[in-house]
């Protein structure tokens, strides 16, 4: 019963506050961002538990996100990745364009260092795999507070052994997209409106640039990094 006492008054940011003045304790102030409510609902309880930090709003889509953010400044902000109406890469731009000191930590269940390396240019502070919720978010939130950046050794690892690597092209990404829905060459140039020998040739430079042996490859490659989603 304590328990949900406790995060019902992280929902009410007055009385958090009033709480907060009487026991004269700074706390970290936490926005959840998660378009699935009982992942909120627990990492809430998670927090709620520390005498440190509270959470003092959520969001279920990126906008509300954004909202969220510009009413109650938290210190960090835990951001899903997919969500409806703006994901979380839009909603960490929109943040930090207007408030660039905003700390904020991914939350995914997408290994890929594509899509990390996407989320740090964003300006995400770190990123956490949701597998890792229950043993690392408490240690993440007070990490990225502190001004520290925070990301999965095995993730740090993927972004170190690609960071030579050369990036697809916007035309590359379109085909290889489309290839990984099951399109033959010629259907993804009818798709994109080029010449079948385009197609062919922006294949090879996929092959190439992936290291990938042939189309199947290469698609495989690309999901496991994060490089497209299907």
């Amino acid at each position: 019963m304590d328990r949900l006492v406790d995060i019902s008054f992280a929902r009410t940011p007055g009385v958090w506050m009033k709480d907060k003045e009487s026991s004269g304790a700074e706390r970290i102030t936490v926005l959840i961002a998660d378009d699935h409510m009982l992942l909120r609902e627990g990492i809430a309880a998670v927090i709620q538990c520390e005498n440190d930090m509270a959470v003092v709003a959520e969001a279920s889509n990126g906008r509300e996100a954004l909202e969220r953010y510009r009413e109650y400044r938290p210190d960090v902000t835990l951001m899903d990745l997919l969500m409806p109406q703006m994901d979380g890469l839009a909603a960490i731009e929109a943040i930090r364009g207007e408030f660039p000191e905003a700390r904020i930590v991914i939350l995914t269940t997408y290994r890929g260092d594509a899509q990390a390396l996407r989320a740090l240019k964003a300006g995400a502070a770190g990123y956490l795999l949701k597998s890792l919720i229950r043993t690392e978010l408490l240690e993440s939130i007070r990490a990225v507070h502190a001004g520290r950046r925070r990301i999965p050794p095995e993730i740090a690892a993927e972004l170190a052994e690609h960071a030579a690597d050369e990036a697809l092209s916007d035309r590359e990404l379109r085909v290889l997209t489309c290839v990984a829905a099951g399109n033959s060459n010629r259907e993804v140039a009818e798709q994109l409106s080029v010449g079948e020998e385009t197609v062919k040739a922006h294949m090879k430079n996929i092959l190439s640039k992936l290291r990938a042996k042939d189309r199947t490859h290469a698609v495989t490659i690309a999901l496991k990094r994060g490089i497209i989603r299907v």
